[in-house]
């Protein structure tokens, strides 16, 4: 069984469904609220659990109710919560969502995902050194990233960066990390003036550029390889990121190859349009291996 420490954000997704968003000082009826559990630290957590994974999270909530929520649904998730501590200054993270003409806005209060600091991890650091694969995104500060990349290093853990966010990474955590995610903008943002041919070429079976619909595009030290994506009826993409690196770690972790990993993600991430909402569509690893 893979164990995959995931250290990011968690966070509560406030939803709501409109025939049209409202303008500048303007009021409209809405058609439909929910509230779900997100942030992209939370969804690969649980899309990893319920692949199979032992998870352990690192992050922080809020003392509110929408801390005790996320943690809840953490532990119906099987996700190990022993380090992801409430915050008693600060209000848990939230995601205001504006689902309207096809298309979201959000609006993203950090909050208590401030608190993932370089010193909060290092209380961690345990979970860490006893992984298989840690994974990182960039929804928690810009230096712990790096410090997580050191640590990885240090005790030769293997790091998955999810560059997303989109921000201009350190070198340093770019020769840290063993595999690196991101789609196409978030490439061009992580290496300018590079053509994207040209900075997988310079990272052989490290740098895996995600294309949406067409793919999984890497360079496997002699060709350039693309793995094609599953054809689904999507309802709901928000999250199919998230599944695609929390499966590609699990695979990884579990000693696939590197051709079969990224084909099991992309598997698990068009299953996950398939229902509503980050986490509602995360399938199981019967529901990934049965389609296979």
């Amino acid at each position: 069984m893979a164990n995959i420490c995931v250290i990011g954000s968690s966070s509560m997704d406030l939803v709501v469904t409109s025939s049209r968003r409202p303008g500048a000082g303007e009021t409209v009826l809405g058609e439909s609220f929910k509230t779900v559990p997100g942030g992209k630290g939370a969804n690969q957590a649980v899309a990893a659990a319920r692949l199979g994974a032992e998870v352990v999270m690192i992050g922080r909530v809020g003392d509110d109710t929408f801390g005790t929520d996320i943690l809840e649904n953490f532990k119906a998730n099987r996700v190990n919560t022993s380090n992801v501590k409430p915050v008693t200054h600060s209000e848990s993270g939230t995601a205001h969502i504006i689902l309207a003409e096809g298309d979201n806005s959000i609006v993203v209060v950090e909050a208590a995902n401030r608190e993932v600091t370089p010193a909060y991890v290092d209380e961690a650091a345990e979970a860490i050194r006893n992984a298989d694969i840690v994974l990182i995104q960039q929804e928690i500060p810009e230096e712990t990233v790096i410090h997580v990349s050191q640590l990885c290093a240090e005790y030769k853990t293997p790091l998955l960066l999810n560059p997303a966010p989109a921000r201009a990474v350190p070198q340093e955590v770019i020769d840290n990390a063993s595999y690196i995610t991101p789609n196409e903008h978030e490439a061009e943002i992580l290496f300018k003036g590079m053509k994207p041919a040209e900075a997988l070429r310079q990272h052989p079976n490290k740098l895996f550029i995600t294309e949406g619909s067409k793919g999984v595009r890497y360079f496997d030290g002699n060709e350039e390889v693309l793995v094609p994506t599953y054809k689904v009826e999507a309802v709901d993409t928000t999250g199919a990121g998230d599944t695609f690196n929390a499966a590609f770690a699990v695979a990884l972790a579990e000693g696939k190859s590197i051709q079969d990993s990224v084909r099991f993600a992309n598997r698990a991430a068009s299953l996950s349009v398939t229902k509503f909402g980050a986490q509602g569509g995360m399938p199981t690893r019967d529901q990934v291996e049965e389609s296979l």
